[in-house]
């Protein structure tokens, strides 16, 4: 054995942690007031950088760490825990990730992965705010929240839900609403977002001469039931099975899946279920 390597080791490691220790002492990680949330901030980075080697895979876990769970990240592992909310400077976790020796730091050299400056201090502060897990939103049940109570000027603005959290939100910014848009423009909106085109100019003409209530009502019903809709909404699904009408680059030939194509555009015009 190479006791002077292992002494220099030594030293390294425990240099790390006093400077890891000044750091957390004075208060450089709680610069920002809002409180560090798990799944916006922090799984994002987990998921990108620790999960392949120390996530929910068994056989492929490393170390047998697992960073997926609090539990796992809490554990005690030859004596110390990736995650150490008693004593933060000791976290394992945050030792690596700060290490600047190879053989040590986390994500590894050869991962071609490094996390940014703004990534550590996310993962800093969330230690020191007690590391809390938080289930992923997809396998929390819906929950309808109550609205929020509005006032004055802003209970008569609110025309619908959504309205009322936008209300409230302003309130607590000090902002107040835009003017309602006019009748052209709202037309023009609402055909951009459904069709993907601008309205006619009969179209637009008829709708501002349209003093009935339900008017806007009837013309959101007109562009729904346009075979345009299917193909303005139906793109994105096409985009993300990547679908394409050719092979693209140097290699164009036509494609014979255009029937995938068009059925997709059929089921949004129809309303299938997915």
């Amino acid at each position: 054995m190479d006791v002077t390597l292992s002494f220099s080791t030594i030293f390294q490691r425990l240099a790390k942690r006093l400077a890891l220790a000044v750091v957390l002492s004075t208060g450089l990680v709680r610069g920002v007031a809002a409180e560090v949330d798990f799944n916006r901030d922090i799984r994002p980075i987990l998921s990108e950088n620790c999960f392949q080697c120390h996530g929910p895979d068994a056989a492929k876990r490393k170390a047998g760490l697992r960073l997926d769970t609090r539990d796992g990240a809490t554990q005690l592992n030859d004596g110390v825990a990736a995650v150490d909310v008693a004593n933060v400077a000791k976290s394992e976790l945050l030792v690596r990730i700060t290490s600047t020796d190879p053989d040590s730091q986390m994500p590894p050299p050869e991962s071609n992965s490094k996390l940014t400056p703004e990534q550590i201090q996310l993962l800093q502060r969330w230690v020191v705010e007690g590391a809390k897990y938080d289930q992923h939103w997809a396998f929390k049940p819906p929950v309808r929240h109550s609205l929020p109570t509005l006032t004055g000027a802003q209970r008569s603005w609110a025309q619908n839900a959504v309205d009322h959290f936008v209300a409230a939100k302003q309130a607590e910014l000090g902002l107040t609403p835009s003017p309602e848009a006019g009748l052209a423009t709202l037309l023009r909106r609402v055909s951009l977002d459904l069709t993907g085109l601008p309205p006619t100019p009969d179209q637009l003409a008829a709708f501002v001469a349209d003093t009935e209530p339900q008017a806007y009502e009837r013309a959101v019903d007109r562009l729904l039931q346009s075979s345009h809709y299917g193909e303005r909404w139906g793109r994105h699904w096409l985009d993300a099975a990547r679908y394409a009408d050719s092979d693209g680059y140097s290699h164009d030939a036509a494609r014979s899946i255009w029937p995938y194509r068009d059925w997709v555009i059929e089921a949004f015009n129809r309303d299938l279920p997915f």
